[in-house]
């Protein structure tokens, strides 16, 4: 809906980062829906920032019959496939300042700000100061049953509910769940730290057994591998960890079916992740 709402007019672009989950997760709705090209460029391995040189030689005028006109700049905020990274506001606002430079706006896909927020102690104004519009999962680790937000200015909201209007329309009797989103917000953003914290511990435990871990661990969110004398193969070890241990991961993320996705929330307690861990490491002996 951001990105339909910004770019509401045919023939324009948008920059994304070719890792980031409007490129990867959703199902090419940029395209379906909206009918807006992407330009994608590769994120920092390390860091999931973009480089503003890439995005300058990226961006285009509206005066070249060849090209699309750039209307929008996307970051993604943690980033989930670059492993949790907690982008800083020093960032943000420089790609702010680059975006006021070249005309175009600027979008955040916060579905996990706030663990953003966390991770660089810090508070949602400050980090989300030099954005046009962000996006904000109430949900994930938040934790309540569903529900998204989404913030702008007056005009912007008013285009994205027009668009999601084209999409079939909206929900009714929304209080119950923006109640569950209150209450997400208003009790569950300064536990985070816990989440964290437990991420940190589970990727050193693993590290300290063999695996091949994310070099950070920025939130509740972390990369991994196997290690090189597992005794149990790659595609089997998602299904048999649920099956023998009762442990779940997200092997729907695994980068080229090499990585493993962890992630760390509310329902999974220092006991929990020590027994994870165990079940994790004792699989690969079997």
């Amino acid at each position: 809906m951001a990105i339909l709402a910004h770019c509401h007019t045919r023939a324009s672009e948008i920059i994304v980062g070719s890792n980031c989950h409007i490129n990867l997760w959703e199902g090419g709705n940029v395209a379906n829906l909206g009918g807006v090209s992407t330009k994608q460029i590769p994120e920092d391995h390390k860091t999931a920032q973009l480089d503003p040189q890439r995005i300058r030689d990226a961006f285009r005028l509206d005066n070249d019959d060849h090209f699309g006109e750039t209307k929008l700049l996307c970051l993604e905020n943690t980033h989930n496939m670059m492993g949790g990274v907690a982008l800083p506001a020093s960032y943000v606002s420089k790609m702010g300042a680059l975006c006021r430079e070249l005309g175009i706006r600027l979008h955040l896909d916060g579905a996990r700000i706030f663990n953003a927020v966390v991770a660089h102690n810090t508070t949602p104004k400050e980090l989300c100061q030099a954005v046009d519009s962000v996006s904000v999962c109430l949900s994930k680790a938040l934790g309540a049953p569903l529900g998204s937000v989404l913030v702008g200015d007056t005009e912007f909201v008013r285009l994205a509910k027009r668009a999601r209007k084209r999409c079939g329309g909206g929900m009714r009797q929304a209080g119950v769940v923006a109640s569950m989103g209150l209450y997400a917000i208003q009790n569950n953003v300064e536990r985070l730290v816990d989440d964290h914290r437990r991420a940190k511990q589970l990727a050193l435990e693993l590290e300290r057994h063999g695996f091949r871990v994310q070099d950070r661990v920025d939130t509740n969110i972390f990369y991994f591998g196997l290690p090189e004398d597992s005794a149990v193969p790659k595609d089997d070890y998602c299904s048999r960890l649920d099956a023998e241990y009762g442990v779940r991961l997200t092997g729907g993320y695994a980068k080229g079916g090499e990585l493993f996705r962890a992630v760390t929330h509310l329902d999974v307690d220092d006991e929990g992740i020590e027994r994870a861990a165990e079940a994790m490491v004792q699989l690969c002996r079997v």
